[in-house]
């Protein structure tokens, strides 16, 4: 089953890698550099996951995830950050977002999206 995938991110070099890591499970991509541009953005696009940076410029993907699930309450936010904190994981699980995955661990994120899938 293809997947539709929103790629919040303020660094084109890291939605590159996600896109190449996920070419096999989605060839539809919508990409936003800031947390701002994510709520209009899912509104448009309806993805079957967003995955949502961290630290960006205006908007930080933990405001831009409450932001999505509250006009969106079934959507499927993954973080994929460089931080792995505990206090963020459980800021990111409060907001919404179902799951966290590490950018130095991308393999993870395509195991993580191809078993949900298969659900």
């Amino acid at each position: 089953m293809w997947m539709k995938v929103l790629i919040v991110d303020d660094n084109e070099q890291a939605r590159q890698m996600i896109r190449h890591y996920l070419h096999k499970l989605s060839d539809e991509f919508r990409e936003c550099a800031d947390g701002a541009e994510a709520v209009s953005a899912y509104a448009e696009f309806l993805p079957d996951w967003v995955l949502m940076d961290w630290e960006m410029k205006q908007v930080n993907g933990l405001i831009a995830t409450r932001n999505i699930i509250a006009d969106f309450p079934d959507a499927k936010v993954l973080m994929v950050t460089n931080y792995d904190e505990k206090d963020l994981r459980q800021a990111a699980t409060e907001a919404g977002a179902r799951g966290f995955v590490l950018k130095d661990d991308l393999l993870s994120l395509h195991l993580f999206l191809k078993k949900s899938t298969e659900h």
